[in-house]
């Protein structure tokens, strides 16, 4: 590994290290953060109240030179609140496009599962494409572009499960635990060290710059893959889709291509956060459950069940030879 690689890696783990300080309890979820970060990818977060994902996200850009901007999901939320509208100009009979928040960095779309399916899905092309097109005019989105979407589980009443075409759309699902015992009592600790100073925000000690993070995501793109890991990786996919075996009653669809892609590049940019430069099968396994479980449809025989999209990944991961 060579020296600007090292020099990368240094400033993201600094960065890294920094958020575990302020997030407690929630390493898995700091490091897919990070990886969708360097993936320029989008993180749909699944947990219960009071497990710190909107902080997490909120830390996260107090650490990147980048916009930040948070939206409230709500059942009367309109696509205009998320795209932008075109504003009239009595001066000279014109109409201006005034941009709209998906137009930062950084976009937190809280309870995204809140608001119908007409806003959801002005999602779609900014998350794909990196632009946005109101009537005639299509506008390119930043360069640097993440959106973090977060749902509760536990309040289904009055929400829209999210269409399979816009979860393909998003690179990981992760499901947010409970901390343990230990973290818990750290968690309490961090709160009473800032209890009163909360307007103080926390400095970082390093802030990633936009060509950091275009620089490390260069690096992940020449971490090695052997030819029999990647023929694993694509035989992971194909197992979704042609559904053999145990996986036969289960799965109604398997994952897109888009999977295949994004397996690919966790799986490079797990290798890169390891301080490693080739990839091995351990990392595509890593990755496997957060790629593919918001890509997989189950049959109606697996729901009544009781069958999870984790246990399916289990069983996927069983049946496929390891290289």
């Amino acid at each position: 590994m060579n020296a600007a690689e090292s020099i990368q890696q240094d400033k993201v783990g600094t960065v890294t290290d920094w958020l575990k300080q302020r997030i407690i309890g929630q390493e898995a979820l700091l490091e897919r953060l990070m990886m969708a970060l360097l993936c320029g990818g989008h993180l749909l977060v699944e947990g219960a109240p009071g497990l710190a994902k909107t902080r997490a996200i909120k830390e996260l850009a107090s650490a990147v030179d980048g916009d930040f901007h948070r939206i409230q999901f709500t059942p009367d939320l309109l696509p205009s609140d998320i795209t932008g509208t075109e504003i009239f100009r009595p001066e000279d009979g014109s109409f201006k496009f005034q941009p709209g928040p998906v137009f930062h960095n950084l976009l937190l779309a809280d309870e995204v599962n809140r608001a119908p399916a007409k806003v959801q899905s002005a999602l779609l092309e900014a998350m794909a494409e990196h632009q946005v097109s109101v009537g005639r005019e299509t506008f390119p989105l930043p360069d640097l572009f993440l959106v973090m979407a977060t749902q509760n589980p536990i309040e289904q009443e009055g929400t829209y499960p999210l269409p399979e075409a816009q979860l393909d759309r998003f690179l990981m699902h992760i499901r947010v635990r409970y901390p343990t015992e230990q973290a818990e009592t750290e968690i309490l600790h961090l709160v009473r060290r800032e209890s009163g100073i909360r307007e103080q925000a926390a400095t970082p000690p390093y802030r990633l710059t936009q060509d950091d993070v275009f620089a490390a995501r260069r690096e992940i793109l020449q971490i090695y893959m052997a030819e029999p890991v990647e023929r694993y990786l694509v035989a992971l996919v194909m197992a979704t889709r042609e559904a053999r075996g145990d996986l036969a009653p289960w799965l109604e669809y398997g994952a897109s291509p888009r999977g295949t892609i994004a397996l690919d590049q966790c799986a490079r940019a797990l290798a890169w956060l390891s301080g490693r430069d080739f990839v091995t099968p351990d990392d595509v396994q890593a990755v496997a459950h957060d790629v593919l479980r918001h890509r997989l449809i189950l049959t109606f025989d697996a729901e009544a069940q009781g069958v999870s999209s984790d246990q399916v990944v289990d069983t996927l991961l069983d049946l496929v030879p390891v290289p």
